[in-house]
């Protein structure tokens, strides 16, 4: 991404106040909610230009294990997710968004940063699980370099980035945390993988029983509905719909798994505890994500009561590819691996004041390039002893600029992946390697490699030329 001063952000996103165009998505879509009538057939992306506005409020929304096809406007038969069915008729849907890595933690090391996970040594954890990890607190962060710009900043929800005393939102640029340091907690007891107690308001924990995904949307809605004296950044890290597989109501089956990690001797025993291998089946999985939804929708309504909806730019994705009882049709693999199913996930963004709804994006992008984007929106400046991996999307978003060609790099200890275009390449846990060609064949099973060998080692030696800027794994 170009630097952008405060002086200069001006000429991109635009000066004084929001400037409506008539018949912009922002009456429209009020109406269209109101009404619950179908929406119109979506429509490739294309830029509205000629508008402006201030500065948005940003708010970013994680889903946690939420695969590529688990809402119904991505294709679930049997999940149903109006609230963000409706967030994407009012926005954008991507249909080819990654995140960052194929697991919870690199993937947020990717966001935050806008860099890849192994460039830093927290990052090379796949994912953190224990104390002496973490995303170190001089590392610039999306939080911190919009808090640099004028932003109030906020987490709320999942950090997965490392856990006190050395590791926190509030030390990495939130002015605000509320949430849990780790990977997963039992939802009422709060459990989580190291054994311990695991939500904190700030740095103190604070002791709320209920189901988490009510509380943290509680905190959310107040979160939104305040009157800012500035614009914000709210990180909203839901851990649903993670395992243990539980949903509101499922107190004695939460107690069951308590009671377990009460009783390991081990933090692997604790850990083995909340995988609930012995739970969860499809139908339960289904009122988790429809949790998540009208989750969602509550802090949408909220933020649409305080009059910001208009200029707040929301950005909904996942962390990663689905588990166990995700729906990924028709994507191969699921969460750990670099297989599309790995990798791939549901990703909408709204910004009525700029951006037309019901439309569709096939453009290739990954979690980096939001921070970039962001942060240009945001009219802030990346630190340049710390260079972004990812690319800007939003001169593609405002501008109507076309997106420069760019490889698409993933890295775990177990699988390779480069995606060029339509083509990707892919190197399994056998080290052998593999080559697709998505527009044809997104469930990856018409290996390209023996027909088309020098394509293959480009890609294969443009990953290599990648990874080898990158930290090493520990042996």
């Amino acid at each position: 991404m170009s630097e952008i001063t405060r002086r200069t952000f001006g000429g991109l996103v635009g000066g004084g106040a929001v400037t409506a165009v008539a018949g912009t998505a922002g009456t429209a879509e009020a109406a269209d909610a109101a009404s619950g009538e179908a929406s119109p057939t979506e429509r490739p992306f294309k830029a509205r230009t000629g508008s402006v506005s201030r500065r948005p409020n940003i708010l970013v929304i994680l889903g946690d294990d939420l695969g590529w096809a688990d809402l119904s406007s991505y294709g679930a038969p049997h999940i149903r997710t109006p609230h963000l069915d409706r967030l994407a008729r009012q926005g954008v849907r991507f249909t080819d968004a990654y995140s960052g890595s194929a697991t919870c933690s690199p993937t947020r090391f990717s966001l935050y940063t806008g860099r890849y996970p192994g460039r830093t040594p927290g990052g090379l954890a796949e994912p953190i699980g224990n104390r002496t990890q973490g995303l170190d607190p001089n590392h610039p962060t999306l939080a911190s370099l919009l808090k640099k710009a004028g932003y109030a900043t906020a987490l709320i929800g999942k950090w997965h980035c490392g856990w006190l005393p050395d590791y926190s939102p509030t030390k990495s640029g939130w002015d605000e945390f509320f949430g849990n340091h780790g990977g997963v907690l039992e939802y009422f007891s709060k459990l989580g993988q190291l054994g311990d107690y695991d939500l904190y308001e700030g740095d103190a924990t604070y002791k709320d029983l209920r189901y988490y995904t009510e509380v943290l949307t509680e905190r959310a809605v107040e979160y939104v509905g305040r009157d800012h004296a500035k614009p914000w950044l709210l990180n909203l890290n839901f851990t649903t719909p993670h395992w243990p597989w539980l949903a509101e109501g499922d107190e004695e089956t939460g107690a069951e798994i308590e009671a377990k990690i009460r009783a390991a001797k081990s933090q692997a025993e604790v850990v083995a505890a909340l995988n609930h291998y012995d739970g969860g089946s499809v139908e339960k999985y289904k009122e988790m994500v429809e949790s998540l939804d009208a989750a969602v929708g509550e802090v949408l309504a909220a933020l649409r009561r305080s009059g910001q909806e208009e200029n707040t730019l929301v950005l909904f994705a996942s962390d990663n590819g689905g588990e166990r009882y995700s729906y990924n049709w028709p994507l191969s693999g699921e969460k750990f691996v670099l297989l599309e199913g790995g990798i791939r996930v549901p990703t909408i963004v709204r910004w009525p004041a700029r951006i037309d709804g019901h439309q569709v994006s096939h453009e290739p992008n990954f979690s980096p390039d939001w921070t970039a984007t962001l942060l240009e929106i945001g009219g802030a400046r990346p630190d340049p002893a710390y260079p972004l991996d990812g690319t800007s999307l939003a001169g593609y978003l405002l501008k109507g600029h076309e997106l420069p060609e760019r490889d698409l790099f993933w890295r775990v200890r177990a699988n390779r992946a480069l995606r060029r275009g339509d083509w990707k390449y892919y190197q399994d846990a056998d080290k052998t390697d593999h080559l697709y060609n998505l527009a044809a064949d997104s469930r990856e099973q018409a290996d390209l490699a023996p027909d088309k060998p020098e394509l293959l080692a480009e890609l294969k030696a443009a990953w290599e030329k990648t990874a080898g800027t990158l930290l090493p794994y520990p042996s």
